[in-house]
């Protein structure tokens, strides 16, 4: 089939990339001619192992192809999908939908026949039914569906997620439209992954459902570590052993500085606007996004409580920005809380990351960036691991701590234990919820 992607960030990007692989005739569209130029030479805009690869691999079969042009693009295509960024609009928290109705708009003005206009971007219920009105306004005699088909893209695991999903959701108004969604989709289907086929409205509200549920997860966790440090247990222990209940699972019961990233900030904050909205207050929701800001200033005092109680004069290593492993996302991350108190406070930071010094450098005023791990411990006062890199999961503590002048660890990754550290010469040790 024919298709063209509307966006190549992140989601547009990989999306664009595995509907090729899957042998799709895919062209990818962007306003911005620097990525356009840097993708027909190969190159990524975004970190993602393997994305390199693919991207290679389909270009030079001809199913993958570039361009600037979105007139260009949409001529011909069977479906359109709309994959354009829709961060939290300052002010109320609501998902701001400005690029999603523009490009719609604009596609409406491109249509030459038949097409299946898709919303990939991650928006508020009710928005594909607008994307119709819009589409309808523009182009009165146009003759389209639309669907909606939210995506579950880990980052750092995308390309795996979406070659091997847990399910696909798509939500359709009519029978034609199914048909095409699920041609799309058909290298999965034959595989056996699991394809739900829903409403519009159904499919919007899972994507936001699932994201504020991990990160309830998540926060849930680090509520427990808190109270777990008072009262001597271990949340690792913990941890273990709720995940081995299955109604449970142990994915996301691992304790931490927070979450952050491209979705759950903004996905919970955006749901819970929702509720407020019809009158349906998310309270569980609400009480995620407080206490997970809360979480990233109790790593503050923490930090602080390692340097007996001030930053001021100090030097601290920070391993690790990103807001997890395996990405360049700094999108809310722990760090941008983290970092800034304790430059604030009048510490010398360096920081050290794998693929963080991009976006980092603009976002992280007055830090130094270094690339070696052991050049930043040096005479320093503190390390902070920050981000569990696999770089940093088998340090050599002893000769980390013989080169630091206090040699002190922040283990806010629970990557090492208390008695590694001593054993190493580390004269102070603090972890998350390990008391």
């Amino acid at each position: 089939m024919r298709i063209a992607m509307i966006g190549t960030g992140y989601v547009g990007l990989v999306s664009g990339v595995c509907f090729s692989d899957f042998g799709h005739d895919v062209v990818c569209v962007d306003k911005d001619p620097r990525k356009i130029e840097m993708l027909d030479a190969g190159k990524v805009p975004i970190y993602e192992p393997g994305l390199d690869v693919l991207l290679a691999k389909n270009v030079e079969a001809g199913r993958l192809t570039f361009t600037t042009d979105l007139a260009r693009a949409v001529d011909g295509a069977e479906a359109v999908f709309i994959a354009v960024g829709t961060p939290t609009r300052r002010g109320d928290g609501h998902a701001d939908l400005t690029y999603v109705m523009a490009a719609a708009e604009e596609v409406a003005n491109a249509l030459t026949g038949y097409t299946v206009i898709v919303t990939k971007s991650t928006v508020p219920v009710g928005t594909n039914r607008k994307v119709k009105q819009v589409v309808a306004k523009a182009n009165p005699s146009a003759e389209f569906d639309v669907a909606s088909n939210p995506e579950f893209l880990r980052e750092g695991a995308a390309i795996d997620d979406f070659m091997r999903p847990d399910r696909v959701v798509v939500g359709v108004q009519s029978e034609r439209a199914g048909e095409v969604m699920a041609e799309i989709y058909r290298p999965l289907f034959l595989r056996d992954f699991p394809i739900l086929t829903t409403d519009l409205e159904s499919a919007e509200m899972i994507k936001y459902a699932a994201n504020a549920f991990l990160a309830t997860k998540i926060t849930f966790i680090n509520e427990v570590a808190a109270l777990c440090e008072k009262v001597g247990a271990d949340v690792k222990e913990v941890s273990r052993g709720m995940g081995l209940d299955g109604r449970i699972g142990n994915k996301f019961l691992h304790a931490g500085p927070g979450y952050g990233g491209s979705c759950f900030p903004k996905d919970t904050s955006a749901l819970a606007r929702i509720g407020q909205e019809h009158a349906v207050p998310q309270h569980i929701v609400e009480t995620v996004i407080r206490v997970n800001d809360h979480v990233k200033h109790r790593m503050i005092e923490k930090l602080r409580d390692l340097c007996d109680d001030s930053f001021n004069g100090k030097t601290i290593a920070v391993l690790g920005v990103t807001f997890k492993p395996n990405t360049d996302d700094m999108r809310d991350a722990p760090s941008l809380s983290i970092v800034p108190a304790l430059v604030g406070g009048g510490a010398k930071v360096r920081v050290v990351d794998p693929q963080g010094h991009r976006e980092g450098e603009s976002l992280l005023p007055g830090v130094s960036w270094l690339d070696d791990p052991y050049k930043a411990v040096n005479n320093a006062d503190l390390v902070v691991i920050l981000t569990e890199w696999n770089e940093f999961r088998a340090l050599d503590l002893e000769r980390m701590a013989k080169k630091m002048a206090t040699p002190r660890m922040a283990d806010l990754r629970n990557i090492y234990s208390a008695r590694d550290a001593k054993r190493a010469g580390f004269e102070a040790y603090t972890a998350v919820g390990r008391g």
